[in-house]
């Protein structure tokens, strides 16, 4: 009394069309946002430097070769950055003005950005030495 059994070979894809389906509507929706953060970068054309005008209100912080910040020939220290910054802020309204060496490191520039962002300075140029 052998019983014929048919085998399934049948896979039903169905569910993992809606889940993939579901997936794609979330990515969708999600990918807009993502664009929404970090810096507004404006980055000027190259153009040939006119006389620096000498009533401007800019703060000027050299990072050096050694990482460390200068600012009008005095070091600051890292843990003083963000409130020297803010006493400079309220002379000197037109922002900050980063001055870089040629083998200053990419993090020490970022790491003065932040603390100026987090100080109130909205607008920060950079510029080598």
């Amino acid at each position: 009394m052998a019983r014929d059994r048919k085998t399934f070979n049948e896979i039903n894809i169905t569910p993992l069309t809606d889940i993939f389906l579901v997936l794609l509507i979330i990515m969708m929706v999600i990918a807009p946002l993502l664009d929404q953060q970090g810096l507004n970068l404006a980055v000027p054309n190259m153009i040939e430097v006119q006389d620096e005008i000498k009533d401007s209100k800019l703060i000027k912080v050299t990072v050096t070769d050694d990482d460390k910040y200068m600012l009008d020939e005095q070091e600051l220290s890292v843990e003083s950055i963000q409130s020297v910054i803010s006493q400079q802020a309220k002379v000197n309204t037109d922002g900050l003005l980063i001055i870089t060496q040629p083998n200053a490191t990419h993090g020490a520039v970022v790491k003065l950005m932040d603390e100026a962002r987090n100080s109130g300075v909205t607008n920060i140029s950079i510029t080598e030495y």
